[in-house]
């Protein structure tokens, strides 16, 4: 008879709870039983640790082997058990010695049948919590470059065979030599914003420029309307060379919400999708299909895995052609909106993510894209107009803090005038011209935000918005005469004090005036 003890983690959204496996070796008929809640892929995994251990020269225990998952209560699925399960029954009937602290130690790994160990999605998120609790970890080699940004203790395993060994144990696992230099080679990649795209391809829609610039600098949505072919997609994609690099904490959240995305397709039988570099410091950018159901878009399914205002979180969220979405997606994007987070319920499991986007909309004036051009004229009748643009609801529009028409761009912007080819990069006034000069305007701002509150302008709440964003007697004024005229509800007059105040900032005005509160009208009633 004999006991082990041998510690790893769940995943269940972005918690790791930990997960004690626990192994008695009993005496009667030889049986292999593993409880504890476990999934399929759990229980299947008694073939593969039987068939490992037998082909890396170990001996299966005679008698009742009884493995308990604990806490009981809790799901476990995935392969990443094979590992703990396997080490367990070794250390139990002591065909090793451990070289470790089974109360500091946490195994993940799935075995094939031949001991070699593959790869498990999601490690990122149980190497973050192993840190907090100041245990080590012992991974496939695969998934060491996973997890290094953690900054955990990580050891690396290939096979179970190397277990093996007279008086090695567990000690022949090291520290891998390189840890250090590969984790500063990603975090000097996770800077590097070359292959994002710049604000210098952008000729003319300089108002456009500088909405792009005001909805950086404070984290503000905005919604794009213009003709097909006016920018609309190009502008859209140059934002997150806007926007400041992510900070460590920041990045290691998105890495964690995308190995947890990850983790979820796997484990709902689909094929791991293309993901950004851990760890990586430009902000995310996602641009769904106006196709996508509102599980890819705010989180869900069978397994409740992160949606694209999760995967989004700390970047941009960007949607072309928003009223071709589904009326249903849309609406279930106000509560990310307001509070940043999504919690998705179902009824076996619950799971909240973070989904604190800048959403950038985009969609043309009418069906045919060519209202309000004369030439050629648009062929829309005034109904379908109407309930082209009834789509996005007005709820929904009156979260989004700029509004913005575009205009087609004119030829000269294009191919330059009588006077020679317009320069690359020309741009108006407020309006740098490259990506980096408009992302050092843009960190200036951002730092005076978290100086003054604490946080960007756009996450103020309505009492701290009163506090740090209201304008002097004429921007007052003027904020009045506009809500008098146009009926701008209380949400709306706080999300243009918001915007004024980030236009303030990057100004670097300590004060927001009349010049402030009129251009953030404009960008918002343009029609």
């Amino acid at each position: 008879m004999g006991f082990a003890r041998v510690l790893s983690r769940a995943q269940a959204g972005l918690d790791a709870p930990q997960v004690a496996v626990e192994v008695h070796l009993g005496s009667g008929l030889p049986t292999f039983s593993i409880v504890g809640l476990p999934a399929a892929a759990v229980k299947e995994s008694r073939e593969r640790v039987r068939a490992a251990l037998s082909t890396c020269g170990f001996d299966l225990p005679a008698g009742r082997i009884t493995v308990n998952l604990a806490p009981a209560d809790l799901p476990k699925e995935g392969g990443r058990y094979d590992l703990p399960v396997a080490v367990g029954v070794l250390l139990a009937s002591g065909q090793v010695d451990p070289g470790f602290d089974p109360a500091r130690t946490e195994f993940y790994g799935e075995l094939a049948l031949t001991g070699e160990l593959k790869p498990v999605p999601g490690l990122l998120l149980a190497a973050l919590h192993a840190r907090r609790a100041g245990h080590a970890i012992v991974v496939p080699s695969f998934n060491v470059r996973e997890v290094l940004p953690a900054g955990t203790c990580v050891l690396a395993l290939s096979s179970l065979a190397e277990l093996a060994g007279e008086g090695q144990g567990l000690q022949c696992f090291i520290d891998d030599p390189h840890a250090a230099d590969e984790l500063d080679e990603q975090r000097d990649a996770g800077v590097d914003h070359a292959g994002v795209p710049d604000l210098s391809d952008v000729r003319g829609q300089h108002q456009a420029k500088r909405a792009l610039l005001i909805a950086a600098a404070g984290a503000h949505s905005l919604l794009m309307i213009g003709p097909p072919g006016s920018g609309k997609t190009m502008l859209a994609q140059r934002l997150p060379g806007l926007l400041p690099p992510l900070d460590e904490a920041q990045a290691l959240e998105v890495a964690a919400i995308a190995a947890v995305a990850e983790c979820a397709m796997r484990d709902g039988g689909g094929h791991a999708r293309h993901r950004r570099p851990l760890a990586c410091s430009v902000p995310p950018f996602r641009a769904p299909h106006h196709t996508a159901s509102a599980h890819a878009i705010v989180g869900g399914g069978s397994s409740v895995r992160p949606g694209e205002v999760s995967l989004a979180h700390h970047g941009v969220l960007f949607l072309d052609e928003l009223p071709e979405f589904d009326r249903r997606v849309l609406e279930s994007l106000r509560e990310p909106l307001e509070c940043g987070r999504v919690s998705v319920v179902r009824a076996n499991q619950r799971a909240e993510y973070p989904a604190s986007f800048l959403l950038v909309a985009a969609m043309n004036p009418c069906p045919c894209g060519r209202h309000g051009l004369a030439s050629p004229p648009c062929t829309c009748l005034p109904e379908q107009v109407k309930r082209y643009n009834a789509r996005i609801s007005g709820p929904l529009r009156d979260r989004i803090d700029l509004q913005l028409r575009l205009a087609q761009v004119p030829a000269e912007a294009i191919v330059g005038g009588a006077a020679g080819n317009t320069p690359c990069g020309a741009t108006g006034p407020g309006v740098p011209a490259t990506s980096a000069q408009a992302r050092a305007l843009v960190h200036a701002a951002r730092r005076r935000q978290l100086a003054r509150q604490g946080c960007l302008n756009a996450h103020l709440s309505a009492a701290d918005t009163m506090r740090h964003c209201m304008p002097d007697a004429g921007g007052a004024e003027l904020l009045r005469a506009a809500t008098n005229r146009h009926g701008l509800s209380a949400r709306a007059q706080h999300r243009v004090l918001r915007v004024a105040r980030s236009i303030a900032d990057l100004e670097g005005r300590h004060n927001v005036g009349p010049i402030d509160v009129a251009e953030s009208l404009a960008l918002r009633l343009q029609d």
